[in-house]
């Protein structure tokens, strides 16, 4: 049976690029790099090394290669902060491209995009 979601894999153009995006504006940690030698090289971050599950950060064009059926689109994320404003005006401020904060029924919410303009939101919940 599924436990948890443990990785979540994100393919991008820039992996260098986008990988200092998280690290340097959002502020994830890198959990680890891998290069398996062949040129296949992957990066998982995550908010903090302690999280359960991570984004892996893929080399879209190796991928669209190696598996040409995949879906290589941006998966749908929506990530959870109770410093909602705070990372507003922090993304906001580090020039990221942010969308309106809005209220929706189960709370209030905004998105932003990485350098490739792929994007994701973050909703205000607590612990």
């Amino acid at each position: 049976m599924i436990q948890k979601i443990g990785q979540v894999m994100v393919y991008v153009s820039d992996q260098d690029n986008i990988k200092k995006f998280w690290i340097e504006q959002v502020g994830f940690s890198v959990i680890s790099e891998e290069d398996n030698g062949e040129g296949m090289r992957w990066i998982e971050i995550a908010p903090s090394k302690e999280s359960d599950t991570c984004i892996v950060l893929h080399d879209k064009e190796l991928i669209s290669k190696m598996q040409p059926e995949l879906n290589l689109g941006t998966p749908s994320l929506l990530f959870f902060t109770d410093k909602l404003d705070e990372l507003f005006e922090k993304l906001k401020n580090s020039h990221v491209t942010v969308g309106e904060l809005v209220s929706i029924p189960t709370g209030r919410v905004f998105n932003f995009a990485d350098p490739e303009g792929n994007y994701f939101a973050v909703m205000e919940k607590g612990e």
